[in-house]
């Protein structure tokens, strides 16, 4: 019983600090919000505060916040925003909103390590799975990373999507399936690449699900896509009735991002390629990039059918480095899932070049765009080349968690070949 008490009072203490820490930044700083705002890794045509604004001013006057081609979020970002005071007068309330924002994701964060999902799933139980971080060490880890911190300061709406997909896992985890399907559905609806992460969840969903629930995987499979359809449609009804009878959303929200018509530069790897692009393969290059996105899906789940939870921090990573749009915030949320797989930390093999790659980056990615694009020094290809870097940094840890991973499982069905080295043709 003390135990627990020490563990809530540590829990809270966290909560409390990460709070004061990120207000503190908000009122000590004031000219931080903005310049994170404005930065191409933390916002992001499809994510950006000012955008937000935008469509805010616009929706307030009666006009269609997509008249302008600027705002390209969802439409019910816009009433939840103008229940919030002026940002302009009163910026705490929307600072508030953004701190619970991420004390929710961590709070779904902690009772996902603590379920040892990770280490031990319906159908898979680690050797290694007492070599484990608690949910107050996975979640400190999460809400002082600076890639949090700096995302939760900049104000993109991605924070939401990341609050949605962490809910999802915790209540497929938990048990209660309708409700991960229909956290899930608010993650696609605020940025579609979500909806990718359905095959796995409805795997852990039906292996957590509640024994006396006697289902088929057939009819689970059936009935939750429907909840998810169902789910949708009712948040397109509401949009559209928000949006006074227009379709208008689905284009400036979705088309963007299936079409890439904004090619504003970020961390990703679509906008430079599709510059320099001529018109006419434009159709056939963006199917392949989807293609490429989207193929990951079902081999993983098929590969890695054991552990969902697994292939769902691989296809998190596997977004935040091939997705349209990508920023930090997607890094964040992937970092935040890794540390639940402590137990097979000792089988990763680069840990230290991964790490290097990515301290490099934070330091030579804004100075590269500031030789860009303030002091004319330098061209595009000096941003595009770092973002490259970086890709190359998170795909060898998603390469690197992937090998772990199923070297975890190997040794499992081969014992004998446990310590061994492994030589990879």
């Amino acid at each position: 019983m003390n135990d627990g008490k020490v563990t809530v009072g540590r829990t809270a203490g966290l909560f409390l600090g990460a709070a004061v820490l990120r207000l503190a930044l908000f009122t000590l700083f004031p000219g931080l919000p903005d310049l994170l705002t404005g930065r191409v890794e933390v916002s992001t045509p499809v994510t950006s505060f000012k955008r937000l604004q935008e469509g805010l001013f616009l929706y307030n006057h009666n006009v269609s916040p997509y008249e302008g081609g600027v705002y390209h979020q969802a439409p019910l970002f816009l009433p939840l925003f103008a229940l919030l005071p002026s940002f302009a007068t009163l910026p705490i309330f929307t600072y508030l909103l953004y701190i619970a924002v991420d004390l929710l994701s961590a709070n779904a964060l902690l009772k996902i390590a603590d379920s040892r999902e990770a280490g031990s799933s319906a159908l898979f139980t680690s050797p290694r799975r007492d070599k484990r971080w608690s949910g107050f060490i996975v979640a400190a880890l999460f809400l002082l990373n600076p890639f949090t911190i700096a995302t939760c300061i900049g104000r993109p709406t991605s924070v939401f999507t990341t609050c949605a997909i962490l809910h999802a896992i915790a209540k497929a985890i938990a048990g209660a399936p309708f409700t991960a399907m229909v956290a899930l559905s608010f993650a696609s609806y605020l940025s579609l690449y979500p909806l990718l992460l359905l095959p796995p969840l409805l795997l852990l969903a039906y292996d957590r699900r509640k024994q006396a629930t006697k289902t088929t995987p057939f009819a689970f499979t059936v009935t939750h896509i429907g909840i998810v359809i169902g789910v949708h449609a009712i948040l397109f009804g509401m949009s559209y009735l928000l949006t006074d009878y227009s379709w208008e959303f689905l284009p400036s929200t979705y088309g963007i991002q299936l079409t890439l018509q904004d090619l504003t530069p970020n961390v990703g790897l679509w906008w430079y390629f599709f510059v320099e692009m001529f018109d006419s393969f434009r159709s056939f290059f963006l199917a392949v990039f989807w293609l490429h996105l989207s193929a990951y899906v079902g081999g993983l789940t098929i590969r890695i059918r054991r552990q969902p939870l697994a292939v769902m921090t691989l296809l998190l990573g596997i977004f935040a480095i091939f997705k349209p749009y990508p920023s930090i915030s997607d890094t964040s949320l992937f970092l935040a899932l890794i540390p639940l797989f402590r137990h097979v930390f000792p089988l990763m093999r680069y840990t230290f070049l991964v790490t290097a790659i990515i301290i490099y980056c934070c330091f030579l990615g804004p100075a590269f765009y500031h030789l860009w694009i303030y002091a004319g020094s330098g061209n595009a290809n000096f941003f595009y080349a770092i973002t490259l870097v970086w890709g190359l940094g998170l795909s060898l840890l998603v390469c690197d968690l992937t090998f772990a991973v199923l070297r975890d499982e190997w040794e499992v069905e081969r014992p004998e070949m446990v310590g061994k080295e492994i030589r990879q043709i």
